[in-house]
Order: structure tokens, then C-alpha cells, then sequence
């Protein structure tokens, strides 16, 4: 079995759940190091005393605050764990809402919640409770050094428990220059029209297995593509010949909708099959649990700083 990224229980009224928290989502990412353009030799980090210059090995790194300008207060983790011995322990369900209530702007990332030794049967009491009432339970728990609000469902057999960001975390669009509402915007009531009908043609089942990373496939070729060629160390440059992108702005709005239709299907009543799409999907399944993770995860590869 997987090692728990946490331990402790769910408080559920007066029923304590021994649990065990999992990752639910693993990163699918191309590993990248950072090379030195002159040699290419990988570039290495090290960590620094910045008052002796010297190395400092991890095993001798502790956190610490800084009270005032150049003093701090040295933290263990059982410092961590006595600033709040409860919440560091237990997940606290709060209330319970429904899932559709809480906008997908707040979701961070999924974890998989196991019953521990002996939680088996409250377990399942609480995962049939929410699925027979349809329901989501809210809850606070404390994990690496951090409060959380969570958000528990059923998904299938198991419990999902998805942090979720707390409202002071989310910005408002107020600066945004964002286009007025219906009218006030210019549409007309045959575009409307034509753009729901468009919608409905396009709407069908969530089938998460149609959406696939394939930027990381194209990535990886053109990765091949260099070393079958003997480009390894050769530097592509910016195409400059490359033609902007097209604005956004349609001259004639109608006629796109149409043509739109038309490639869907609408307007022969037959339904072309969806195409794959070309990037991941960043929606998420509901079976009374929203198992994907709404955090910003938006580049396709990730650079790794190794440690020198």
C-alpha cells in the first residue's frame, strides 16, 4: 500500500473515522533540467548560509520566523503540531452542502481518504450518508504546516477529500475589462439563438478518457526528432517568417455560427462524433465527488532544479 501523505481522523459529530490521506492525482509532466546554453552542462542549486557563504546540508535546514529584522524564532515540526495538537490531527466536518454549490474556482487537489484500523464501518456509514442524501460534507484539518478547508465526497467506494481555496484566495474580476450583459453587449436575439443551438449540439456526456495530454506527445517528438537528427546541442531559433495569430473580432458573427453548425451536424440534424481533444481536461467527474483537481497546473512540462 501506498505511504499516507497523512494520518489522523474525521470528526463526524460525535464519531471519530480513523483515515488515512492519499494523493488522488499524479503530475503526467515531461522532466526538464536546466542546462548552462555555453556547455550545457546541467546547473546545479545549492543551498547557502548567507552569513558564512558555506554549503548547508539539508538534514541541518530548519524553518524559522522572522520576528524582527534579522532575528527569528527557530520551528520544529512539533511546534507545528502544538500551535493547534487538534487540527493537526482530525478533519473537521463543519457542515454539509450540496456539491453543485461550490463554484470549481475553489477546488485545489484531490486526495483519496482510507479508512484506517478499525474505521471501516464508520467509514462506510459516512460514505453512503452523503451519497443517499446527496450531499458534501465541509471540513478543516491541518496538513504540512498549513490550514485547509476541504470538501468531502463519495466517489465509487472511496472517499475524495478536495482542498479547496479559501475565499480570501480568490480575486475578483473587478479589472478586468470585461464585455456588459446581453444587450448592453451588442448580441442580437438570432445570435443568441444560433449560439445555443450550438452549444446543444456540441453538449454530451463527461467522458474524461477523450481528453489526453497530446502536447506532451508533439513535445516529445520534436525532443526525438533532435537527436535522430544530431540537433542535440543546436539552439532553434524564434521563427520570425511566422504569422501573428488572428484577432479574435468576427466581421460577420452569423455567418461563423453557421459554419460552426454546419461542421457539428446542426444544420443535416446529424451529429458528427466529438474530436479528441488536444489538450488535458481540466473539468472534473461527479458522482457526488468532484475527483479532478481545479488548481492552475497549466504548463505542459516541468523543470527540475536539482540540488548540486
Amino acid at each position: 500500500m501506498a505511504r499516507a501523505l497523512w494520518s489522523g481522523a474525521i470528526s463526524f459529530g460525535l464519531v471519530y473515522i480513523p483515515v488515512q490521506l492519499h494523493s488522488a492525482a499524479h503530475a503526467n509532466q515531461i522532466d526538464l533540467d536546466m542546462l548552462d546554453k555555453n556547455d550545457f552542462s546541467p546547473v546545479g542549486y545549492q543551498r547557502i548560509n548567507k552569513r558564512t557563504g558555506k554549503v548547508v546540508e539539508w538534514g541541518d535546514i530548519v524553518k524559522g520566523f522572522q520576528y524582527k529584522k534579522g532575528e527569528y524564532v527557530a520551528l520544529s515540526d512539533e511546534d507545528f503540531r502544538q500551535a493547534n495538537v487538534k487540527a493537526s490531527q482530525t478533519i473537521e466536518i463543519q457542515n454539509f452542502v450540496d456539491v453543485n454549490d461550490i463554484s470549481p474556482m475553489y477546488y485545489e487537489t484531490p486526495y483519496y481518504l482510507a479508512p484506517a484500523k478499525g474505521g471501516g464501518k464508520v467509514y462506510a456509514l459516512l460514505r453512503e450518508a452523503l451519497a443517499r442524501t446527496q450531499k458534501a460534507a465541509v471540513a478543516t484539518f491541518v496538513m504540512r504546516s498549513r490550514q485547509h478547508v476541504a470538501v468531502i465526497s463519495p466517489h465509487d467506494r472511496a472517499l475524495v477529500l478536495n482542498t479547496l481555496r479559501f475565499a480570501e484566495e480568490i480575486r475578483e474580476p473587478k479589472d478586468l475589462e470585461l464585455p456588459a450583459a446581453s444587450k448592453s453587449a451588442g448580441l442580437t436575439a438570432a445570435e443568441l439563438s444560433m449560439a445555443e443551438r450550438l452549444v446543444n449540439e456540441m453538449t454530451g456526456p463527461w467522458n474524461p478518457e477523450q481528453y489526453n495530454d497530446t502536447y506532451r506527445d508533439d513535445l516529445m517528438k520534436r525532443i526525438q526528432e533532435k537527436v535522430r537528427k544530431k540537433q542535440m546541442h543546436h539552439l532553434t531559433p524564434a521563427d520570425k517568417s511566422r504569422r501573428p495569430e488572428k484577432g479574435a473580432e468576427i466581421i460577420d458573427l452569423m455567418a461563423a455560427l453557421k459554419r460552426s453548425l454546419k461542421e457539428t451536424g446542426g444544420d443535416s440534424g446529424t451529429r458528427k462524433p466529438a474530436k479528441k481533444s488536444t489538450a488535458r481536461s481540466r473539468g472534473n467527474g461527479r458522482s457526488h465527488a468532484k475527483s479532478g483537481t481545479h488548481s492552475a497546473r497549466s504548463s505542459s512540462s516541468r523543470t527540475r532544479h536539482r540540488a548540486a
